[in-house]
């Protein structure tokens, strides 16, 4: 059976003493603690040379009670005695209470750190961006130092691995966007102009939009945490000290598989879109499949897949400089790699969905609208 600390109250002289007795340790005093932390009345001594063994968490509930009373501990062990003196000296420079600026000061001041932390980080991006034009013409000055397995492993995994859930998404989209557009223009009797709202709208916006959002979702969170774990390993460091320009190595091959495979998944996407449309519209609206897909070669104008080719490989850089900034900007430890590969997605889908209003503003301007 476990055995308690214990106490008791004496009265001697005017005086009140605190015997503890039993062990002060942090698995029998949470009885005691209770005790103490209720008690008002006064106590000018307390008596511990009963109480063995004990340790901080005692020491500690002992120093609280006689700071609290201003009363003196008697009896203490050698032991006792340098807890005593290890919480007293920790009490006294804890800051319980943490210094807070005035408000008038402390926005300002905040407001400065981040203009300053925008200035340093247009300055980190500009010297990644010239890292990368570096290392991109030094491989067309000399070819040999491309490496295609990596490009070509990259370019597999952002473009063939990726295929089942992009296009499992883009024939959701298609079919949503052919129900939705059916419902709405059935009401103006004009339900046969789904086609060409699914055409124009999955060929120029939505497929390389969605399929975007998806590689950065997918392909641009793992070059972020892929380079990120290599700088944490120092295995970038490593790199350079044998020789090896990480840029060439691991950042050039990400960048040009992502550029050259988002075209093709964003063609990839608008067919399967078109495909799911043309499945509601057989289902829902009484138009043959293949009379659907024929319809679309009609209604939609040739510049709308331009549109969206121009815009793909954009987009993609796009996403691709994000997540190897990202990842190339880890420092200190495991947490830092997970925070800058959400970043990583944060920034690419922010710019991607900006890019795609000013492309909207200028295809329109220059009559492609």
């Amino acid at each position: 059976m476990r055995e308690w600390a214990e106490y008791s109250l004496q009265e001697e002289g005017g005086c009140t003493t605190l015997v503890v007795t039993g062990p002060l340790l942090v698995a029998t005093i949470d009885h005691l603690d209770s005790a103490l932390r209720d008690m008002d009345d006064p106590v000018q001594f307390i008596d511990i040379s009963d109480a063995y063994p004990i340790d901080t968490v005692g020491a500690w509930v002992i120093h609280r009670f006689a700071e609290k009373h201003s009363a003196e501990i008697l009896g203490a062990s050698e032991q006792a005695d340098v807890l005593l003196e290890a919480v007293q000296e920790s009490a006294s420079t804890a800051n319980v209470k943490p210094h807070v600026d005035w408000f008038c000061l402390r926005v300002p001041e905040q407001v400065g750190e981040a203009v300053f932390e925008f200035g340093r980080g247009i300055c980190r991006v500009i010297g990644f961006m010239g890292a990368i034009i570096t290392a991109f013409l030094g491989t067309l000055r000399h070819p040999r130092r491309l490496r295609v397995r990596a490009l070509v492993r990259q370019m597999e995994l952002v473009g063939v691995t990726s295929l089942p859930i992009i296009g499992l998404m883009s024939f959701l989209i298609g079919i949503v966007i052919a129900q939705q557009g059916a419902v709405q223009l059935e009401q103006f009797g004009a339900e046969t102009l789904t086609v060409n709202l699914v055409g124009r709208i999955t060929l120029r916006e939505l497929g390389v939009l969605m399929t975007a959002i998806m590689v950065a979702g997918r392909s641009g969170s793992a070059f972020a945490a892929q380079i990120g774990t290599m700088k944490l390993t120092e295995e970038i460091d490593a790199m350079r000290t044998i020789g090896v320009s990480p840029m060439e190595a691991l950042v050039l091959p990400r960048i040009l598989a992502a550029v050259i495979m988002m075209p093709l998944l964003g063609f990839f996407s608008s067919c399967i879109a078109i495909i799911g449309g043309a499945v509601i519209g057989d289902v829902m609206l009484g138009i043959p499949f293949f009379t659907f897909l024929s319809r679309i070669q009609e209604v939609v104008p040739i510049w709308d897949l331009y549109v969206g080719l121009v815009k793909a490989p954009v987009f993609g850089l796009i996403v691709a400089l994000s997540g190897c900034y990202q990842g190339m900007q880890v420092a200190g430890n495991a947490e830092d790699v997970g925070l800058r590969t959400t970043r990583a997605v944060v920034q690419a889908i922010f710019m991607v969905i900006v890019l795609d209003a000013f492309f909207a503003v200028f295809f329109t301007e220059i009559g492609w609208g």
